[in-house]
């Protein structure tokens, strides 16, 4: 027998609603509400309920029935759908995976005909990593590190008394994708976030996050016994910092009992820890990690670690962490950034992967936009993960984690496509082999619709988007030469007196007038042999580098004959010359999709557009007429003509911090 699982009804219903005026803050989650569809549980509870009440008001097909029952073949968040005598059955181990179960299957029937044509087939679902975390960088003034929409969710003054509804919606969209942690605050911690006044707070929220599978964590402060009650030394080795450890963990989970552990950042940026104390990482997070023990409590250490006095930044976290390896607990997991470097827009991967077999691994991807244009550019992160995930086995990791990109902006990410890198997270923290076309296509035809006239163009966007990006900012391997501080728009050529040398550009680029890129062959700084020789053999040498990774690896001549037969000069000038013709193609798509959406975002999306085109003049004006004062070559007559001079654009010092997005009014633009 057939099942037809949803009708044609329900897909023009969708479609007229999607013409409806929008305001983004429904993200992916733009389901029907009055579906009245037949749904039973074994039982009532707060997260069977929640189940329950999604597939009611929104499920368009046969009656649902929701089981808990064992399989050996599931994970406790993993889940079955099948039919059986014209009723879908949705079932697992846990309430979580009934749960997760709920909004699969309303996500296929947003996205696919339901994949199941007879009682024998079914469709079987695990998450990889059990561990699918977002990391807040909010303050407790409720500005946000790297925030480019808006302030904090987390009201903190007002909590516990005064509960937003956006708390639940909060917790609704990460139970729809997936993602089963959160971290509150942000990993440079203010060590008041563990009084007995804030942790009422965070019961507050843990409270509301609890039935939708979303369990809590705080960053810490490694020297809060020092700040909150005086002592002398937060020496991780010392007796009575451990009894305060201890103490403090125990009134925690007296609190808040599923609480999930602590983000730790560490001897980083002038963030305490260990060495301060003469001790290791190890010693400090196992110190953590004894005392969370008990209750099952995790500890996230964090692997960003460099100094200033070693001749490659990039090398410093594998040479601090390798030693370690084999010398954590079990419940410590490392927390590794994808590069490593700082969530540059291309990077190779970090050699810590692979390298610390014995230690429980954690990538940490960037999901708020910090270096690619922050919530003015459209830049759809999947290929930069699976990116990684190619140099990456996926099974190699315990855990990822996303630095989220969520503030109190209506359509939370101040970029409506921004949404997609949030879904993606935790579309890829379920399965990393899901593809990016998958995903883009998923969330395009729940975000706005299925009408391929849209979906089939948009995709393409989507998926050419990070390229793109690449191609106007750094092409080539080149990295890091944004701008002091906020690291909104280039500034190759800055200058800073006093500051770090690895704060600044000319670290990074090393141009000169025989060439430009940093050398890190064996005849540079041998950041290469931290990768496996299979590597290290072909990206370590000139010739056999892979293009992308070029200028990442190699100080090159800018004579240098590239594959193609440019010298390096002109592929550079044509790489930044490509990025921003592509996005003039994007801007270009976009203005025929009028027709398919609401006006709303139809013009929101297309303002940051026009943005993005004028930032890629920008980019691509102040990076070749800086480069060319080194290699004093001509530009090739059939690139754009620069529209900037290069004094007045080394002239633009942005009005802003570190917690915003610039608007079009104080950006360089030439009408």
């Amino acid at each position: 027998m057939k099942y037809r699982i949803f009708s044609l009804f329900y897909i023009t219903i969708v479609f007229v609603t999607q013409m409806a005026a929008e305001d983004g803050s429904h993200l992916w989650l733009r389901l029907p509400t009055n579906a009245r569809a037949q749904v039973s549980a074994p039982y009532q509870s707060s997260t069977l309920d929640i189940a329950v009440e999604e597939l009611q008001k929104a499920w368009q097909g046969a009656p649902v029935r929701l089981v808990i029952q064992k399989d050996k073949q599931l994970k406790p968040e993993g889940f079955r759908i099948r039919c059986k005598d014209n009723t879908v059955i949705l079932s697992a181990p846990t309430e979580k995976g009934l749960l997760y179960a709920a909004y699969h299957l309303l996500r296929l029937q947003q996205t696919t005909n339901f994949p199941l044509s007879d009682s024998k087939s079914q469709l079987t679902e695990n998450p990889v990593y059990n561990l699918r975390i977002l990391n807040h960088w909010d303050n407790m003034d409720r500005t946000i590190e790297r925030g480019y929409a808006g302030q904090s969710l987390w009201n903190w003054k007002e909590l516990p008394n005064t509960l937003s509804d956006r708390y639940k919606a909060y917790a609704r969209a990460n139970a729809s994708i997936g993602i089963n942690g959160t971290v509150l605050n942000n990993v440079n911690a203010d060590p008041k976030i563990l009084s007995a006044e804030y942790l009422q707070k965070v019961k507050a929220l843990a409270d509301i996050f609890r039935p939708y599978g979303l369990r809590v964590y705080l960053s810490v402060n490694f020297a809060s016994p020092m700040t909150l009650d005086s002592l002398n030394t937060a020496d991780p080795l010392n007796k009575e910092v451990i009894r305060w450890w201890k103490s403090k963990i125990k009134e925690i989970y007296r609190i808040i009992p599923d609480f999930g552990g602590f983000l730790v950042k560490a001897n980083s940026e002038g963030q305490p820890g260990p060495c301060d104390f003469g001790r290791t990482h190890a010693e400090g997070a196992n110190m953590l990690a004894d005392a969370l023990r008990p209750y099952k409590g995790i500890v996230m250490w964090r692997a960003f670690v460099y100094s200033p006095s070693d001749a490659d930044r990039a090398k410093q976290a594998y040479l601090e962490f390798k030693p370690l390896d084999g010398q954590f607990r079990d419940n410590v997991i490392v927390q590794i950034k994808n590069g490593p470097i700082d969530f540059q827009p291309r990077e190779p991967y970090s050699p810590l992967f692979g390298a610390m077999q014995y230690t429980p691994l954690m990538a940490e991807f960037q999901v708020t936009q910090e270096y690619l244009g922050h919530s003015n550019h459209l830049a759809y992160l999947a290929p930069m993960w699976k990116e990684f995930f190619r140099y990456v086995d996926p099974d190699m990791l315990r855990a990822v984690a996303g630095v989220t990109n969520i503030g109190d902006d209506v359509n939370w990410c101040g970029h409506d496509f921004a949404q997609a890198n949030w879904y993606t997270f935790g579309r890829l923290a379920w399965n990393p082999r899901l593809s990016s076309e998958e995903i883009a296509d998923e969330w395009l035809k729940q975000t706005f619709t299925s009408n391929k006239d849209f979906l089939v163009p948009m995709r393409e966007v989507m998926l050419e988007s990070r390229e793109a990006v690449v191609n106007y900012m750094m092409p080539l391997g080149l990295h890091h030469i944004f701008a002091w501080g906020h690291h909104y728009g280039p500034e190759p050529w800055c200058e800073i007196e006093g500051a770090r040398p690895d704060w600044l550009p000319s670290y990074y680029h090393r141009a000169d007038s025989e060439g430009l890129g940093f050398d890190r062959s064996g005849t540079g700084s041998n950041a290469v042999s931290q990768y496996p020789d299979s590597l290290a053999n072909i990206w370590g040498t000139l010739d056999t580098c892979p293009e992308e990774f070029l200028l990442w690896f190699h100080h090159v001549p800018w004579t240098y004959k590239l594959k193609d037969g440019y010298t390096l000069w002109e592929e550079l000038c044509y790489k930044y010359d490509t990025g921003l013709k592509e996005v003039r193609r994007f801007r270009d798509t976009w203005n025929q999709m009028r027709p398919y959406i609401d006006t709303e975002r139809y013009e929101a999306v297309a303002k940051r557009l026009d943005i993005q085109v004028n930032d890629a003049v920008w980019w691509k004006d102040a990076c070749l007429l800086y480069f060319q004062s080194f290699s004093k070559m001509k530009f090739p007559k059939d690139i754009e003509k620069a529209t900037f001079r290069l004094k007045e654009l080394k002239k633009v010092h942005l009005p802003i911090t570190n917690f915003e997005c610039p608007g079009a009014d104080i950006l360089p633009r030439k009408e």
